[in-house]
């Protein structure tokens, strides 16, 4: 076979194809590659890098407040944050600045940690911070962010701050419910009284669930006629619906959702938390919307007497005059709020309280020798009684001053550029005071490590101003103070006046603070109570 002149040739070179030597050509040629891409990446991160922090430069040129230097790329200073938030901000500020600013992820945070910047947020700047930040928590638990919590400041707002605080929390409104207080604070002590009398021994008591039923049964019976906690009763099973939709309320309310700081994950569906609360608001409306028409019923066929009104009869008798704006999406709105609001926080204060005053019998002596010497012994603290136990108003100032129960305020955002301590603050940043940070700062207060409620009572009593804020300040304060300084005192003076209590053991009772939206007790407070011999007789006649 004659073979041509281009065969020949290609038969030739066909072998040398795969030769050693072409072989470690193209290894060289490929190890030079991946050098230039590699030189390629590392000149655009160096690059990126300088841009970043040029960046950063300039804008702390424009007057921003100090900031920790470390700010990552898509998620910014979230790989700061450890629990409890309130003390990983408190040691950023210590580090940097009482005014701090931080990005978590694509949110800018200003994170004040001083009174006298608090009070410039809540004073001259009030009308700037009035907004709150669009979280996930307010869209779906809060109506889209219609509700009194999350509504934006505006006509619609103020509205429902009037109703709030008009309406439903005035002090006529709450001495009228006086009577449901002390009905369920004689049930709790009713209860402790028939479970530790046996031979006059200690009983071993667990307190947290004690208290969130006394403050649940308190403001559903306020809010709706109906108490769904008691003892020695068949669970029906409208109060396990109840139960299960308050549990996973607080358990949902103190998760926020990653989605809020990083919207990416939004958008390629890793965030869960939007399905669980969307569920969760659907069983929260079907149960308060039967508690609606329940009441609607009631108040139609037969309900007269105003001094009796429930927080829902006067929101349907508002429903009344105007059924346009006051819509049962409006009401159902309210109802969970002051549900939420009233519960758990009062419940927390008085565990702390009494874990405190565990810690420290001395004080707790005192606090027995005050009530004693302005009640007695034979008759049960009113709530009338309160203005003469200065002790014990001292402890629970001291309570709220050292354990908070929102130890950061709930979120403000601002509305426009404005500044606070002679910094620039942009529009749109999230606003948190660390109120913790401020009530145990050892600058501010002497010995703030300490338990001394004698610094609120007597002619020398601290000034508090800006120092301590438990209820929040400025327009967003918290409107159901006064409800909760009647309740949370008349229960511990009560049970301090009907009980001697003492710890389960020797050693201290646990005060490290767990995760949550009200800074609950890591460890739920165990103690060992029971009736003293001097109230026994008064006791055994309830």
């Amino acid at each position: 076979m004659i073979l041509s002149h281009t065969q020949i040739n290609s038969h030739h070179q066909l072998p040398n194809c795969h030769s050693p030597i072409n072989d470690s050509i193209r290894m060289d040629h490929r190890v030079k590659s991946n050098l230039a891409m590699e030189a390629s990446l590392f000149y655009y991160v160096v690059f990126f890098l300088f841009l970043y922090f040029l960046t950063r430069r300039l804008l702390q040129n424009k007057g921003l407040p100090p900031s920790p230097a470390l700010s990552l790329p898509v998620i910014g200073h979230l790989h700061l944050i450890k629990r409890p938030l309130h003390r990983t901000l408190a040691k950023l500020s210590k580090q940097h600045s009482p005014i701090l600013f931080v990005h978590f992820g694509s949110r800018p945070v200003l994170v004040v940690s001083s009174p006298s910047a608090a009070e410039e947020c809540f004073t001259k700047n009030d009308i700037v911070f009035a907004n709150r930040p669009r979280l996930l928590a307010g869209k779906h638990l809060g109506y889209n962010y219609s509700t009194l919590p999350w509504a934006p400041y505006g006509d619609h707002w103020r509205n429902l701050r009037r109703v709030a605080v008009l309406e439903l929390l005035s002090s006529n409104r709450v001495q009228k419910y006086r009577g449901i207080r002390m009905d369920e604070i004689r049930s709790l002590i009713l209860r402790l009284y028939r479970r530790s009398s046996k031979g006059g021994e200690f009983q071993v008591e667990e307190m947290k669930s004690m208290f969130f039923e006394l403050t649940l049964n308190v403001m559903m019976r306020m809010i709706a006629g109906k108490r769904y906690y008691g003892e020695g009763e068949e669970e029906l099973e409208e109060e396990r619906k109840f139960k299960e939709i308050v549990t996973e309320t607080f358990e949902l309310s103190g998760v926020t959702s990653i989605g809020d700081f990083l919207p990416v994950l939004k958008w390629i569906g890793f965030n869960q938390i939007d399905k669980k609360l969307i569920a969760l608001q659907r069983k929260r409306d079907g149960f308060m919307q039967s508690l609606i028409e329940e009441r609607r019923k009631l108040t139609n066929d037969s309900y007269s007497g105003q001094s009796s009104k429930t927080m829902v009869d006067v929101l349907l008798s508002l429903q009344e005059t105007d059924p346009e704006y006051y819509t049962d999406d409006i009401i159902r709105g309210m109802m969970q709020v002051l549900l939420s609001a009233g519960t758990d926080t009062s419940a927390g204060t008085l565990e702390w309280a009494l874990s405190l005053l565990l810690n420290n019998p001395k004080t707790l002596s005192k606090a027995r020798e005050e009530i004693d010497m302005e009640i007695g012994q034979n008759r049960f603290m009113e709530e009338s009684d309160l203005g003469r136990l200065p002790y014990l108003h001292g402890i629970i100032k001291e309570t709220f001053r050292m354990c908070p129960v929102s130890p950061v305020l709930v979120p403000h955002e601002s509305s426009e550029e404005c500044t606070v301590g002679g910094f620039s603050i942009p529009r749109g940043t999230m606003l948190l005071v660390n109120i913790w940070a401020i009530q145990n700062d050892p600058g501010l207060w002497e010995k703030a490590s300490e338990f001394k409620p004698d610094r609120f009572v007597g002619p020398e009593a601290v000034n508090n101003g800006f120092t301590l804020l438990p209820f929040g300040t400025g327009r967003r304060r918290c409107p159901g103070e006064s409800m909760a300084m009647g309740l949370i005192p008349l229960t511990l003076g009560s049970l301090i006046q009907c009980f001697e209590w003492e710890r389960i053991g020797e050693e201290m009772v646990d005060m490290s603070e767990g995760s949550g939206l009200t800074m609950p007790k890591a460890q739920p407070l165990v103690v060992k109570c029971r009736p003293r011999p001097a109230m026994i007789n008064l006791l055994s006649q309830i």
